[in-house]
């Protein structure tokens, strides 16, 4: 079953240089349907949702190790099998001498548009994957993008609009 994010909501959680938890808000705890014990130090990985697509997480990631941020639209898993979608920024965290020393990230609700445009795209990345594996989702992606003439970012953003 799904779960909708109130449009206020936001949803905070850090992670270390691993992808282990090390922090979340209350209403990522509540909504992860894991007690706060069970969270820290698992794998953020632990949310994820059978219907996302690997390259997304391969995008995130090659992102924030470059030290930069990026935005996704991102299907989470609740401990209960139960659903949600959100509108992720993924930013890395940075010590005094500009090392970085984990990630932070804070979501909120995606607009209904948005969802209606990603879930078929995701549903082909996926099957891309499934089939011909990560290479292959990876130049869908590219495709699509290229047929919409716009970047990652800017196609992620103006469905955010």
């Amino acid at each position: 079953m799904q779960i909708h994010l109130k449009n206020d909501d936001f949803i905070v959680s850090k992670t270390d240089l691993k992808g282990r938890i090390t922090y979340g808000n209350e209403i990522f705890i509540k909504m992860s349907g894991y007690q706060e014990h069970e969270l820290l130090n698992a794998p953020h990985n632990i949310l994820r949702h059978s219907d996302m697509p690997a390259v997304v997480f391969k995008l995130l990631w090659e992102r924030i190790q470059n030290k930069e941020s990026i935005n996704a639209y991102v299907k989470n898993q609740c401990k209960n099998g139960d659903y949600y979608w959100v509108f992720a920024n993924v930013t890395p965290s940075f010590d005094e001498r500009g090392n970085t020393i984990g990630y932070y990230s804070v979501r909120r609700k995606p607009t209904d548009n948005a969802l209606k445009i990603i879930e078929p795209i995701y549903a082909d990345l996926l099957k891309s994957e499934k089939q011909s594996g990560m290479h292959a989702s990876e130049k869908l992606l590219k495709s699509i993008l290229k047929s919409k003439g716009v970047s990652y970012d800017e196609f992620i953003i103006n469905l955010q609009k």
